[in-house]
């Protein structure tokens, strides 16, 4: 009969455990490869939208120059370089920063599986 070998229990409670153990690695892996989807597409979304509005900002930026030095060129188109100068090293100064900063505290890659995985080994560690 299927009861009467006291080893069967053994082998089905550590079958059990093996398949929760899967079960639990399949779901930590299913969640690290919907954290690369998403953090691809949004890498992915960044980067075309960096790209296009770099473009445009560019292109308006050296228009509104051209403009404004033809507007002075007959009395100050020196000093209206110089200021234009300025106002752009002043604005990359402090995208350069902004950026620096968003670098520097940018939430880190898979920190919700590392905190499931965290979880897991505390409830699978023994506690003394």
């Amino acid at each position: 009969m299927a009861g009467d070998n006291p080893g069967e229990g053994h082998s089905a409670g550590l079958l059990n455990s093996i398949k929760t153990l899967l079960a639990i690695i399949h779901t930590r892996l299913e969640l690290v490869s919907t954290e690369v989807e998403a953090e691809w597409e949004r890498l992915q979304v960044f980067v075309v939208l960096t790209m296009v509005s770099l473009f445009c900002l560019g292109f308006g930026v050296l228009l509104l120059t051209l403009f404004v030095v033809i507007v002075f060129w007959d009395s100050h188109r020196l000093s209206v370089l110089g200021g234009i100068t300025a106002a752009y090293l002043g604005l990359g100064l402090t995208a350069a920063g902004m950026l620096r900063h968003k670098i520097r505290t940018r939430p880190r890659l898979f920190a919700a599986t590392l905190g499931e995985l965290r979880q897991d080994r505390d409830l699978l560690t023994p506690r003394q």
